[in-house]
């Protein structure tokens, strides 16, 4: 192979950002755009204005990657120190630069204000760096390259960080290095953690090729697999991507929904399509999230029969025949009661599935049997219905979210066994 891995570690310097006050997108959206053109992010860091801090994380950047990406702390006050303390480091001085000041001049005279003496000092740049236009705003962006690493500082606005990259880093980059492409896959899983998943494919993952790696990226109720290959050939990455998919798929199959960007809603609705099969809710607990994420995706019309969300049981008796006998001896959250719920939405709706939940989402209303996190789920088809119990969380929204997981799993399981 001809190309060098070629890391990157981006600095996003401010007090705002460590306060909460800033939202740090920056970062994400230049991982995101370096990773298109086969740059790896090895760090990224937040450091408040602090000369010592940021001065350390010059240090330590240097050492881990090539090229070192900074955003933020280039105003002309005084507790805007990114430009200062990068003079200190590549120890030289501030300087103005005729060009820079120009810039500053024309872009406060476009807009009939006057240029202050503090406005001036936008212009003085280390002596060491390239000027680099910011035609968005006032604080010239600076390259600088020194012992092999490159370095780019922009202003923290991220429209005008975005132009910077966009017209000036991203090229540049590529000018300089020989770059391998990068490709990303994701499998989406569903209905098993992570440590039961990676016991289940340990040996397929310990005979991956060496170009490729595996990373695991757990979020509620699923686990994404994310599979990552380096070379110079995109097709023969891709070809290669898909080959460790085929040997996975035989061990994990039943656990895979989806992948890269597609969703357990959008995963369910396309497997109610192909087999023009209609589906309808009964939410308690849930009290129509499910609902709402089904009908989240376009085309749904075409399989969402509707749904009803009898949260009091006077109206999943009166509303959904759920039998007032039922509810007395076992309770709104058991088995027979989600049994009834699903059967009877499924007949009312003219379904081939019908879904129900029912279950203490909490805070409170738990007891010692049935204790908060406590939720029963069903899902009924022709000849068949499948029950599950799960024991969830103290916390409402989370248990509300995590149903949602389970009940749509469900249903795709038995949309998939009703098929075979």
């Amino acid at each position: 192979m001809n190309y060098k891995e070629v890391k990157a570690e981006i600095i996003a310097i401010g007090d705002e950002l460590l306060y909460g006050q800033i939202v740090d997108t920056n970062s994400q959206w230049i991982s995101q755009e370096l990773d298109k053109i086969g740059v790896r992010v090895v760090h990224r860091s937040t450091i408040g204005d602090n000369r010592d801090g940021i001065l350390a994380a010059f240090e330590a950047a240097e050492k881990r990657a090539d090229i070192i990406l900074m955003t933020g702390g280039l105003g002309p006050t005084n507790d805007d120190l990114t430009k200062p303390l990068l003079a200190e480091y590549f120890d030289c001085k501030l300087e103005l630069v005729p060009e820079a000041l120009e810039a500053v001049r024309t872009f406060f005279e476009k807009r009939g204000r006057e240029l202050t003496d503090l406005n001036r000092f936008q212009a003085h740049l280390p002596t060491k760096c390239v000027y680099v236009p910011n035609e968005m705003g006032t604080a010239p962006g600076m390259w600088f390259e020194q012992n092999g690493k490159k370095w780019m500082s922009m202003p923290g606005v991220p429209h005008e960080m975005k132009n910077l990259m966009t017209g000036f880093v991203i090229p540049k980059i590529k000018s300089l290095f020989t770059l391998p492409n990068i490709y990303h896959k994701l499998i989406k899983t569903v209905g098993i953690g992570e440590s039961w998943l990676a016991d289940l494919i340990k040996d397929w993952e310990k005979n991956l090729p060496q170009h490729i790696k595996l990373a695991y990226l757990p979020s509620l109720g699923q686990v994404k697999l994310r599979l990552t290959a380096f070379g110079e050939d995109l097709f023969i990455l891709q070809n290669d991507v898909e080959d460790q998919i085929n040997k996975v798929f035989p061990i994990i199959g039943k656990y895979i929904f989806g992948y890269n960007k597609e969703t357990l809603e959008e995963a369910v609705g396309r497997l109610l399509k192909q087999n023009n099969q209609k589906v309808a809710l009964a939410e308690s607990c849930t009290g129509g999230y499910i609902s709402h994420l089904i009908t989240s995706i376009a085309g749904s019309s075409d399989y969402f029969q509707g749904s009803l969300i009898p949260y009091h049981n006077h109206f999943k008796n009166s509303l959904l025949g759920v039998e007032n006998e039922t509810l007395e001896k076992h309770g709104a959250v058991s088995e027979p009661t989600v049994i009834q719920m699903a059967e009877n939405i499924r007949v009312k709706f003219n379904a081939d599935f019908g879904l129900a939940s029912s279950g203490i989402a909490g805070p409170g209303g738990g007891w010692a049997e049935k204790p908060v996190g406590t939720v029963w789920i069903a899902c009924a088809f022709e000849g068949n219905t499948v029950t599950k119990k799960l024991q969830l969380t103290q916390d409402r929204m989370l248990n509300i979210q995590l149903t949602a997981v389970a009940v749509l799993n469900l249903l795709r399981l038995s949309i998939l066994e009703k098929t075979e």
